[in-house]
């Protein structure tokens, strides 16, 4: 085994199961690909399209496939020379149906006597169990019947001896280990430890090395009798020790297996050096490549537009603050209650330290320590806290020492509970509040940041060689809050200025929304993905909205703003003259956009790292969020494209990017010795800024950058040349060149190159 020159990443479910999987395995090798990147398949709740609800983690999903699909998948990859890597959900089970979950139903059965009770990480000094699943009509509806307590469609079991015929109701669900409770009171009751504020999926205890060999047997038997050449491993963060399961995994799978973990970075964030783990699953390399195409000279006049006809003063650093502290009060009200029931006996009063708890988790600059890693970020967080209000300097003091120490609880514990509420603060907040400019607003990403320019490209590209040259790159992954072609659309949005702020103005108008900047983000995400099918467009406003909870939420919506919302998106469709407006932008951009996604296709696909190609994205992609950017994937068209023999036009059918993915891809797997370096290429001339280029060792990736206002330049590329380290070949066309060459002439076909040097 070793590390994958490229991954693709497929969603693996009922309706792609592994056999489907296996019938691709041609398909991805004749494309270029080295690895298969399969979603999670362990045996998942009934139904589930995702397969993050772990069920079972000890079986293969027969939804999914089963055994006999994993066998079928694993000939069809050896026969094409695949390998395999699988993503693996360490951090929490799936509870939603107890009855399916044998380690959940058995805890329920018999509480803290049960064989699995250290599984799940549950304050039983609050037994029994909350289970907040009752509707309005409470207890009213539940019913024992079949030896089983029953709640409409839901199961639960009874305790041992707990039930006799004629017992009331009451008397003997007060002998269960749980507590049938309204679903409302999960987010400030709830006395296990959840994934984010998702009550049915309950966090395991991996720091028990029991809990992780049971839960890890059948994972662990992929890698050592299967052949599996690498585990992702999702939401390690929610951990109570991350470094200590990477540590612990890392030994239980040989040195040899490739691992990834989906870690977060802020800016200027470091992975920790000690985690023995190739690197994370892209996020960071994302942000990389979005920004640069991004062009940073438009800030002032999208900050500007955003103040004063959104009527944002707000920076994003505000809206930061804002979403964590509703996140920490508000969503994870039980968390926060349990770290303040974890602070020592005090003279300061339990609402002070409870407002301590909040100052310190908004102001925590990143999402989570791993004390003694990440001492600093505490004190960053204490000092920006005591900044805020010094009235709270007496109890962030008594707090520290506490806070500090790895051993105790309540450090633990708060570690765990920062990275929950930034992820809900942020990405599923700010992220939909804080529209200057979506195209930022991204997993992972910095909207307070407005591009990147090339000089910091580069060094953020050396760094990244010289310490994670390993690690995953992606531009598209089943998280991303839009798909990476839209992405690449937005940022010529930077490049129009003002054609882009008329439509967002005229849009704003109409749509006549009291949330204007939710009305902006609307604006924004048509001009990203055009007049698409009315329905999608309608379900991701609606999940838009409610995650952006500023007028209406999942929990409680506002009848009257929801179908204000709707109204002004069915406008776009059936305004002849809001219609044409968008039309009118459309036409400046989509070309542009076209350039900018085969850019950064290019640069991610080439750029340190291991590149992911995320299913169906080697065509034009116009996804959105999840659960938008799941959808089926059209592999019949895409396998058609293999009889490609010459380099196809740029244009809506998206052939040229397939062209590029495939070439880039199998350079990579046949030419590794070509990817294993990092000089920047720099171009002189007019147009110099417009030019992206490194060497990787051999391999030459030039792109285009702002090409809107490249080509609305009088002379274009002009004179502007690029120095060539001997002859070369552009795999892309054929074409060759020697030495310095005008930039216009490499790019006479496709605005970008790669290019390598002939023998």
């Amino acid at each position: 085994m070793s590390t994958p020159t490229s991954t693709y990443r497929l969603q693996v479910r009922p309706s792609l199961t592994l056999a489907d999987a296996a019938g691709l395995a041609d398909y991805l090798t004749e494309l270029g690909v080295d690895a298969v990147y399969l979603s999670p398949i362990l045996t998942a709740t009934q139904g589930s399209d995702h397969g993050y609800d772990t069920t079972d983690p000890t079986t293969i999903d027969p939804a999914r496939g089963g055994e006999e699909g994993w066998r079928e998948l694993l000939r069809a990859c050896r026969a094409n020379r695949l390998q395999v890597v699988v993503d693996i959900v360490p951090n929490h089970l799936g509870i939603s149906a107890p009855a399916e979950n044998p380690a959940w139903w058995d805890v329920l059965r018999r509480g803290r006597d049960s064989a699995y009770a250290d599984w799940f990480d549950i304050d039983w000094e609050r037994a029994p169990i909350l289970v907040p699943i009752l509707g309005d009509d409470g207890l009213d509806a539940v019913e024992i019947r079949d030896g089983e307590v029953r709640y409409h469609e839901h199961r639960f079991p009874l305790a041992p001896g707990s039930w006799q015929e004629g017992d009331e109701m009451a008397e003997v669900l007060g002998r269960q280990h749980y507590r049938l409770a309204h679903w409302r009171t999960g987010d400030d009751q709830l006395n296990y430890r959840r994934f984010f504020t998702v009550t049915t999926l309950a966090g395991v205890r991996q720091e028990d090395p029991a809990v992780f060999d049971a839960t890890h047997e059948r994972v662990l038997r992929w890698v050592s009798e299967d052949g599996v050449a690498g585990l992702r491993i999702d939401h390690p963060d929610g951990l109570t020790d991350p470094g200590g399961y990477l540590t612990r995994l890392r030994a239980a799978t040989g040195a040899d297996t490739w691992i990834v973990a989906e870690k977060i970075l802020e800016p200027g964030e470091r992975l920790p050096r000690e985690w023995p783990i190739a690197g994370t699953t892209g996020y960071d390399a994302m942000t990389e490549v979005n920004q640069v195409f991004v062009d940073p000279d438009a800030e002032a006049g999208f900050t500007e537009f955003y103040r004063e006809v959104v009527g944002d003063a707000r920076d994003f650093a505000a809206h930061v603050l804002q979403g964590k502290e509703r996140a920490a009060t508000q969503l994870l009200t039980a968390e926060l209650d349990r770290l303040v029931s974890l602070v020592p006996g005090s003279d300061v009063g339990r609402e002070q330290v409870r407002r301590a708890l909040v100052a310190l988790t908004a102001h925590f600059p990143v999402y989570r320590s791993y004390l003694p890693i990440g001492q600093d970020h505490l004190d960053a967080a204490v000092t920006a806290a005591r900044a805020a209000d010094p009235d709270l300097a007496p109890v962030l003091d008594a707090l520290l020492p506490t806070l500090s120490d790895p051993e105790s609880e309540l450090c633990r514990r708060f570690q765990q509970f920062t990275g929950a509420v930034m992820a809900k603060g942020v990405e599923d907040t700010a992220y939909y509040r804080y529209s200057r400019f979506i195209a930022l607003n991204e997993v992972g990403g910095d909207p307070g940041r407005f591009g990147l320019r090339l000089d910091d490209f580069h060094a953020a590209q050396e760094e990244r060689q010289r310490s994670a040259p390993e690690s995953m790159t992606a531009l598209s992954t089943h998280d991303t809050k839009r798909g990476e072609d839209v992405r690449a659309r937005l940022a010529v949005l930077s490049e129009v200025g003002e054609l882009a702020r008329d439509w967002l103005r005229t849009f704003i108008d109409a749509a006549d929304l009291p949330d204007r900047a939710f009305a902006s983000l609307l604006g924004q995400t048509f001009a990203g993905v055009g007049p698409i099918e009315r329905d999608r467009m309608h379900a991701y406003a609606e999940k838009a909205m409610r995650e952006a909870s500023t007028a209406t939420s999942w929990t409680d919506q506002d009848a009257d703003f929801e179908a204000a919302v709707h109204t002004a998106v069915d406008r776009v469709y059936d305004d002849p003259d809001l219609n044409d407006a968008l039309r009118r932008l459309l036409s400046q951009i989509e070309q542009p956009g076209w350039s900018n996604a085969l850019g950064q296709k290019l640069v991610q696909l080439t750029m340190a790292g291991v590149p992911d190609v995320y299913q169906g994205t080697e065509l034009w992609d116009d996804s959105l969020v999840d659960p938008d950017n799941r959808r089926r994937v059209d592999f019949d068209e895409r396998r058609g494209l293999l009889e490609l023999s010459e380099p196809p036009v740029v244009d809506d059918t998206g052939r040229a990017k397939f062209w590029l993915v495939r070439h880039a891809l199998r350079l990579r797997r046949s030419r590794p010795d070509l990817f294993t370096g990092y000089r920047p290429i720099t171009s002189e001339g007019p147009a110099a800024r417009h030019l992206l280029g490194f060497d990787r060792g051999g391999a030459i990736s030039l792109a285009t950058r702002f090409p809107y206002a490249l080509s609305a330049s009088d002379h274009g590329w002009n004179d502007t040349t690029v120095e060539l380290p001997g002859a070369v070949v552009d795999v892309l066309t054929g074409s060759r060149y020697e030495g310095r060459t005008p930039v216009s002439d490499i790019f006479h076909h496709y605005p970008v190159a790669l290019l390598t040097l002939l023998d």
